[in-house]
């Protein structure tokens, strides 16, 4: 197995550990080896590396580099440290493989975008919602042609009271962190509207609020444990019946502080829980976003408006069902002329294995443009924050003033 190739991670939170980590060391233990560990929290490495069969763990990102000289560095560390992480490793030799948002800023993106073409290195960003096989059902539908030139699309995303609270216990909930929910969830959503249209976004304009989580709850605590409020509270969490997040987060929070289970009225809390924007692309097509924190049910809903049809998509993630579906509708007819089934599975509706396949043993094809370089992550998140930007100072915010010269 020596042609196995060579990947250091860094950032041994969940995702990094239950997506990556554990991947590498088990499925794709033939085509890849994992060599080395960095984390800000040492003791927090240390829990990952019993996770995933005891990996090296490194104090000093620079120090893994240096030692275990890896093909790829896989960053999944904070979002808003990301840059830092991906251009190291570029300056070093390395590749990178990048979890979404790419980064949180316009500067750090130009950063990032030109470390890239001065190192000859490639990054790749994980949308795995690429890979859910009812979103590349939908990306099919519109790159054959089937409903004729987008004009316009209407695209909403409802984050429940159980996913869409846990943002807001986390270091997400704070803005200089993530960029917000416009920038670290929403650039999913906006990746997979770039791809399913082939365009790149070109102006933007928003709104936001914090209308449920943060100084709007009638109480608040520090943490869900030891909460006095728990019977009251409608979004205690008691992460002490999840064994794996307890060893991981609070076994070691004595490493930096990070607290895993902080209260949702937290005054610190300044990101949005509802949104709204208009996005107008290249290419004509305009689109109306929504995202919303605290709704009673997790999914979304999309609809494509082309020259001679339209297209509907519907995921509710929290109905128990064997199957998504897309609709054509035509012209002056209420009822679909037909209905795309498409089966439901595990792991972001099927995204997850399928993206690991294509990023650790690749693929002999990719007719779809699965596969998500610097660019693409460089528009979905400049989209993010050109509404936060939209948000703060009102108006039309323009993307090609946040790409510069790197656009």
């Amino acid at each position: 197995m020596t042609d196995r190739r060579r990947y250091a991670l860094v950032g041994t939170g969940e995702r990094g550990l239950d997506l990556f980590a554990r991947a590498i060391v088990t499925t794709f233990a033939d085509v890849a080896e994992l060599v080395g560990l960095h984390d800000r929290n040492r003791l927090r490495a240390e829990a990952g590396s019993r996770f995933c069969g005891g990996v090296p763990v490194f104090d000093s990102f620079d120090d893994m580099l240096a030692t275990t000289h890896p093909d790829t560095v896989i960053v999944t560390s904070m979002d808003a440290i990301h840059h830092t992480f991906i251009i190291a490793a570029l300056e070093a030799g390395c590749d990178v493989l990048t979890e979404k948002p790419m980064t949180i800023g316009d500067e750090q993106c130009r950063a990032i975008l030109d470390a890239e073409r001065m190192t000859g290195r490639k990054v790749r960003v994980a949308f795995n919602y690429r890979y859910a096989p009812v979103f590349s059902a939908m990306k099919g539908v519109l790159t054959t042609g089937e409903i004729g030139e987008v004009q316009s699309l209407d695209f909403h995303w409802y984050l429940d009271t159980s996913h869409g609270a846990d943002y807001f216990r986390r270091w997400h909930r704070v803005m200089t962190n993530a960029g917000g929910l416009f920038v670290h969830k929403a650039t999913h959503h906006f990746d997979l509207v770039n791809w399913w249209l082939a365009d790149r976004p070109e102006a933007v304009f928003a709104d936001g609020a914090l209308r449920t989580y943060g100084s709007n709850g009638p109480f608040r605590s520090t943490r869900c444990t030891g909460c006095p409020h728990t019977e009251a509270c409608p979004f205690f969490w008691d992460i002490r019946e999840e064994p794996e997040r307890y060893r991981l987060y609070v076994e070691t929070e004595q490493g930096d502080g990070y607290i895993r289970d902080g209260c949702v009225f937290d005054p610190e809390i300044d990101i949005y829980d509802t949104m709204g924007a208009l996005v107008r692309y290249r290419g004509g097509a305009l689109m109306t976003y929504s995202l919303n924190a605290y709704c009673a049910y997790e999914g979304m809903r999309a609809a494509v408006n082309g020259a001679t049809g339209r297209a509907e998509i519907e995921v509710i993630e929290t109905r128990d069902a064997d199957q998504d579906e897309i609709a054509i509708y035509r012209p002056r007819h209420a009822q679909p002329e037909r209905v795309i089934g498409v089966p439901r599975t595990a792991g972001h509706g099927g995204g997850d294995e399928r993206m690991l396949e294509h990023l650790f043993r690749g693929a002999a094809e990719d007719p779809l443009g699965h596969a998500a370089g610097s660019l693409d992550g460089a528009y979905s998140i400049l989209v993010g924050v050109a509404a936060n930007r939209s948000v703060a100072a009102g108006g039309w915010v323009r993307i090609d003033e946040l790409m510069g010269a790197s656009g």
